[in-house]
């Protein structure tokens, strides 16, 4: 009988196991589906219209997708310009108002990651 229940428990892991790699197949890691999604591009590209700099760790992005995601996110927010790194897992953050680490996190939170650290820089030109 004991002999059955742990059979029993070990079928049951391992479909949950061969369902969530079976996800991750078709979704991605981060749940993003195959397409991903369309790239937020930046209007303005002249740095020295960004007076403010910081840069900022980012804990849970594994793939490209991620960092799409967290870069769009940031790049939907009015007057900023990301961009990911997803090797260092951070992003350079430039701004054309002083966007509080509050503010952030609550951005980098709401895509789906972790803010870990937060460090004001000068902007390039200064």
């Amino acid at each position: 009988m004991e002999n059955a229940v742990i059979l029993l428990i070990i079928i049951v892991v391992c479909i949950f196991g061969i369902k969530s790699y079976a996800e991750r197949l078709t979704q991605g890691c981060c749940g993003t589906g195959g397409g991903g999604e369309r790239k937020v591009r930046v209007k303005d590209k002249k740095k020295e219209n960004y007076p403010y700099c910081a840069k900022i760790g980012v804990e849970g992005m594994t793939c490209t997708r991620c960092r799409e995601r967290v870069e769009n996110a940031l790049n939907r927010e009015e007057g900023v310009w990301a961009q990911v790194d997803l090797k260092e897992k951070s992003a350079v953050i430039r701004t054309k108002r002083m966007y509080s680490e509050e503010e952030l996190e609550r951005v980098i939170r709401q895509a789906g990651y972790r803010l870990t650290s937060f460090e004001l820089t000068k902007a390039e030109g200064e």
